[in-house]
């Protein structure tokens, strides 16, 4: 087996030095996001950071509570990050209820029927497994619902003179919105399914790699990378599915009137 290269602290100081000099070019380039790009990378470390010790302990302990408290934390900043990235939300805190309702459906539950039935640790919630398995379903989960919930109050928006006009010829609300709501969920999607196209054929996955990385056998490590990228699709595609179906019936009344006031001008940071 392989002895896996450590890398210390100067060999990273050298990977954020390159960040600094692309902040440079941003800046003379006049595009706009040198702030962003510089506090993105220090957001990077810090949290990433952070994180690392917060794993040490978790691994450490194996302790059920502390997992589900992980996880918990996990999914509500989810469902923050979910609201921030659309350009008109629900009112009332919809956004943020519907984006974590539905990533605790799907991610949940494909990660725990991935442990339980799939990987089978023992126990099924082994820190070691779980915590990973969910971040990756949460965090690819996270981005297809943001996309699509954008794309339904958006259009919605744009077309609200549509929707209104089929109502009045006597359409039912989901027909209304019928071909908005696809549109949106194939959005949602896209991301998943152009990553399994382009698998071992364009690139190479991020699990994969840092399992080769770190000294696994790379027939190993295709297995796990093609359990956790069929599931990761699975999770993503009911996630915009479910949270499509509540967004938009959100979107109408008890008589079925379009509620576009329920939309609000929110301009992600």
């Amino acid at each position: 087996m392989m002895t896996v290269i450590d890398i210390n602290p100067l060999q990273l100081s050298f990977a954020f030095v390159l960040v600094i000099i692309l902040s440079f070019c941003a800046f003379a380039a006049r595009l706009g996001i040198t702030k962003k790009l510089l506090i993105s990378a220090i957001r990077t470390i810090v949290q990433l950071s952070l994180i690392g010790l917060v794993l040490e302990a978790l691994f450490s302990t194996s302790s059920p509570f502390w997992i589900s408290m992980m996880a918990l934390a996990m999914l509500l900043i989810a469902g923050r990050e979910v609201t921030a990235r659309q350009r008109r939300r629900l009112t009332k805190g919809w956004s943020f209820a519907i984006g974590t309702t539905s990533m605790f459906v799907s991610s949940f539950t494909v990660a725990i029927l991935t442990l339980t039935v799939i990987i089978n640790p023992h126990p099924w919630f082994t820190p070691q497994y779980a915590i990973p398995l969910l971040g990756m379903m949460l965090g690819n989960t996270m981005n297809g619902v943001a996309i699509c919930l954008d794309r339904l109050h958006e259009t919605t928006w744009q077309q609200r003179r549509v929707i209104e006009n089929r109502l009045m010829l006597g359409h039912p609300w989901n027909e209304a919105i019928g071909k908005i709501r696809r549109d949106a969920v194939r959005a949602g999607m896209i991301p998943a399914i152009n990553a399994m196209a382009a698998a071992g054929v364009v690139s190479l996955p991020g699990m994969m790699t840092g399992q080769i990385l770190a000294g696994t056998s790379p027939a190993l490590a295709v297995k796990y990378q093609i359990l956790i990228m069929l599931m990761i699709t699975v999770g993503s595609g009911f996630g915009s599915m479910i949270s499509v179906l509540l967004a938009s019936r959100r979107l109408f009344d008890q008589r079925e009137r379009l509620r576009i006031d329920r939309l609000v001008l929110n301009d992600p940071d």
